[in-house]
């Protein structure tokens, strides 16, 4: 009886590096969220909050994602340590703007993880990434259009009562 040889090919260290930095880093996207939501909270703007505690949520399901797909690859998960976050705004517009911000440095994060992912020929990495790369065309869609919104309503009065409701009954991806 012929016994079979493992052609598993063990996963890149550096791609194992990186994800493990990008397992950290959605935590962190994560964390940031959850502290805009509760100030938003204590602004009592709680569509605002909510919005921003679904993006905590999907946030948390993104390093999942990154977790899982290394244990699957017999990688080595390590969790590093979050930063407080430093969440400062006075304004509904300059918060979106700093989640815009937020999200342009995640994508970037994205594609340079996809660079690594071709350079190494991680072809699993490379269809994870895909939708990943979807997903944060998605996530920036959806903050510029919150900015639009506040850029034509303004940060007070009415329609920034009714836009936080509308913030308010969004749904769970």
């Amino acid at each position: 009886m012929e016994m079979k040889t493992n052609t598993h090919r063990p996963i890149d260290t550096a791609v194992q590096d990186a994800i493990n930095d990008q397992i950290q880093a959605e935590f962190q996207s994560a964390y940031i969220y959850l502290a805009m939501s509760a100030k938003f909270e204590h602004m009592s703007l709680n569509g605002f909050a909510h919005w921003l505690r679904l993006q905590w949520q999907e946030e948390t399901a993104h390093a999942m994602k990154f977790y899982e797909f290394l244990l699957q690859r017999d990688g080595v998960v390590e969790l590093k340590e979050l930063e407080r976050p430093a969440v400062s705004f006075s304004s509904p517009l300059e918060a979106f703007e700093q989640v815009l911000e937020h999200e342009q440095y995640i994508t970037s994060r994205i594609n340079n993880l996809y660079d690594l992912a071709t350079e190494k020929r991680d072809y699993p990495l490379q269809n994870l990434l895909q939708w990943f790369i979807d997903e944060q065309v998605e996530e920036e869609d959806s903050a510029r259009s919150v900015i639009d919104s506040l850029k034509l309503i303004g940060d007070a009065g009415p329609n920034l009562f009714l836009l936080d409701r509308e913030l308010g009954a969004r749904q769970p991806e």
